[in-house]
């Protein structure tokens, strides 16, 4: 008889390819995971691992095997969180991948707001770039994507979640923090703090500046928003940022923002989760959160503390 515990330990070894690692995350040595696989092959009467290989690789009958295995612990998963909470609290943990710009500005608000309401669960949280946020979810290492820009493809399923706009953000002793807004045009010979372009939202700030034939000298480039704020306070230039990840800022009083005057820019954010991939109550309640009035009520507070320390 195969044991739920022997399929799991198969799947952490392929995932991880690594059979110490999938050892340690089980609690047992080498070589009893190396044991946990012989006897597998032993009953199926096939090779999973070609060994001979360093790294080893999946045979064709392992990639298979490994493919139904990781859909079904998943599954399994999700109908015991389901059986508990019949009767009691909901249980569990969700895993959850962001990208910075949204993880770091208000994720905790969320994660907290959950808390409170699921004493019971837990969320674990970690701040990714866009790439990583999709390959985590992908390999069902992550329940929950949340993402800018979301793509909708094989194997995401994208649920949208927000739309927030974008202003343009300076340095307080930048001439554009006495104006209450400004238009692109005004940008054009301005040195710019951006995104690395292999970023989506460099490319679309790009896009727009472009299609207005507006110039701008794009003075630096970082992958992460939070350096990007700290070259905008010491006003090495001024960006183009979704609102709300600059309040903690606006309320500290380190940046100004100011609105785009003749267009109106979002970036859009979504929640992903992989196609097939069965969620648990947790993440599902978790999702279901995320989209609640009560949830944009909390956001919405964040723009208000933008919009009113102006």
């Amino acid at each position: 008889m195969v044991h739920i515990r022997s399929l799991k330990i198969f799947c952490d070894i392929v995932s991880k390819r690594s059979f110490s690692r999938a050892a340690s995350g089980n609690g047992i040595s080498q070589s009893g995971a190396s044991q946990a696989v012989s006897q597998l092959e032993e009953h199926l009467g096939v090779k999973l691992l070609d060994r001979s290989k360093r790294p080893f690789v999946l045979t064709p009958e392992g990639d298979a095997y490994y493919q139904g295995c990781h859909k079904l612990l998943k599954e399994y998963v999700a109908l015991e969180e389901e059986v508990r909470s019949l009767h009691e609290e909901v249980d569990g943990r969700v895993n959850v991948a962001s990208i910075f710009s949204v993880g770091l500005s208000y994720m905790n608000e969320f994660v907290q707001l959950f808390k409170e309401r699921n004493p019971f669960a837990a969320v674990h949280l970690e701040y990714q770039h866009p790439s990583r946020v999709y390959e985590l979810v992908k390999n069902d290492q992550a329940d929950v994507g949340l993402v800018s820009y979301p793509r909708q493809t094989r194997p995401f399923h994208v649920i949208p979640w927000r739309e927030e706009r974008m202003v343009v953000v300076c340095a307080p002793v930048h001439r554009f923090a006495a104006q209450d807004a400004v238009a692109l045009a005004e940008l054009a010979g301005e040195s710019l703090v951006g995104f690395n372009d292999h970023l989506q939202i460099r490319r679309e700030t790009d896009k727009v500046l472009a299609g207005r034939g507006i110039h701008v000298n794009v003075a630096m480039e970082f992958d992460n928003i939070e350096t990007l704020k700290r070259a905008i306070e010491v006003n090495a230039g001024i960006g183009v940022l979704p609102e709300p990840t600059i309040a903690r800022e606006i309320e500290l009083g380190t940046l100004v923002a100011v609105r785009i005057e003749d267009m109106e820019l979002v970036r859009p954010v979504g929640i992903i989760h992989r196609h097939g991939s069965a969620l648990g109550p947790v993440a599902r309640r978790f999702i279901e959160m995320l989209r609640s009035h009560e949830a944009s009520s909390c956001t919405e507070a964040l723009r208000t503390n933008v919009v009113g320390s102006k």
